[in-house]
């Protein structure tokens, strides 16, 4: 039998196992006690309070008041030396990072950064380290918090039997070890990011992977044509689970609709291998004038994908997991659509974007 407690330095849960007396954070290293409240005995009147713990995850410094915070949890998979690899995911992790603290004014110490270029083994993109990253994200969020979660790597799909996807499919992530750890499901994307998320936090989530479409489950759609007009799509599960939020706001942005693949390629930058999402959502923020509006991000991307891939004509691309499990090949350009989805609708070109 398993207790959940809360690590006495970053708060993370923690699963202690029965008859177990102490534990020790994957993420803070905080060693947290749990004793029998009988065998304690009362203080000393002259006691002496212990020293702190760790003050933030990783032993880092804490975020900004809990009021306004910017906080943010950036992962990029490469799969180094495997059959998987992929050539842009750290780029476009170090460019996200950079966005965010230059244009967004994220602190640097409120951002967990996750790709296998880490020293810190905690820090690596496993499946476990996602995860607590994940919970980290969201631990204790207050109204007026901005929360962002970018992923760039591999997606995929896998067969649902609950019938609560329409497609019969759950969207999945790939953390760097999911060939012996397996794949982080939507279901459990939309437990520990979405469902938390109390009244007044909005978190923003950007998917640059196959298959990504709905990967949050989030229950909205936005269905949008080359024209730009749009209608929301509602995809709450038919058997009536619950996948909405605790008050807050969740806005995805991902870099295709959930049948199909996203691209990993130089043909954007022309200098270096990006994600062609990630690259699309950054370069339509940096040359937005005015107010930016969800409707104009979306379109911007879209239109750089497009004529990106027109112009290709069928060059180049590494496609992403679904070329590499199923042996399909490369090629045809870009064919991939970014989406956007909510946890709840709204007028798409009138409300104004900001992280």
């Amino acid at each position: 039998m398993l207790m959940l407690i809360n690590c006495s330095g970053c708060r993370t849960p923690l699963q202690l196992p029965h008859g177990a007396t102490s534990i020790r954070c994957a993420l803070c290293q905080a060693v947290t006690h749990v004793a029998d409240p009988r065998s304690v005995p009362p203080p000393s009147p002259n006691a002496v309070a212990p020293p702190p713990g760790p003050t933030g995850p990783w032993g880092q410094p804490p975020p900004p008041p809990a009021h306004g915070n910017k906080r943010a949890v950036i992962c990029g998979i490469s799969y180094r030396n495997s059959r998987h690899e992929l050539k842009g995911c750290i780029n476009d992790a170090k460019c996200m990072k950079y966005m965010l603290m230059n244009r967004f004014h994220f602190p640097e110490s409120s951002i967990i950064m996750l790709t296998e270029e880490e020293r810190d083994p905690y820090k690596i993109p496993t499946k476990q380290n996602i995860r607590m990253a994940m919970y980290w994200l969201v631990q204790g969020c207050q109204p007026g918090d901005s929360l962002v979660f970018h992923y760039s790597g591999h997606g995929s799909q896998q067969r649902n039997y609950t019938g609560d996807e329409a497609d019969g499919y759950d969207e999945t992530l790939c953390p760097l070890d999911f060939e012996t750890q397996g794949m982080i499901v939507d279901d459990e994307i939309n437990t520990a990011l979405v469902r938390p998320l109390p009244h007044g936090v909005r978190l923003h989530a950007i998917i640059d992977a196959c298959h990504s479409g709905t990967v949050l489950d989030l229950s909205f759609l936005c269905r949008m044509n080359r024209s730009g007009q749009y209608m929301w799509e509602d995809h709450r599960p038919r058997s009536g689970v619950w996948k909405g939020t605790s008050g807050g706001e969740a806005i995805s942005f991902s870099g295709c609709d959930d049948d199909q693949t996203s691209a990993d390629t130089a043909a954007l930058s022309k200098i270096t291998s990006t994600g062609a999402m990630t690259f699309c959502f950054i370069q339509a923020i940096e040359q937005s004038q005015g107010m930016m509006t969800y409707g104009s991000i979306l379109n911007s991307m879209r239109a750089a994908i497009r004529s990106t891939g027109d112009s290709m004509g069928g060059g180049p691309v590494t496609s992403l997991i679904t070329m590499l499990l199923t042996g399909g090949s490369a090629g045809g350009g870009l064919r991939q659509e970014p989406q956007l989805t909510s946890n709840d609708m709204f007028d798409v070109y009138a409300k104004p974007f900001s992280l």
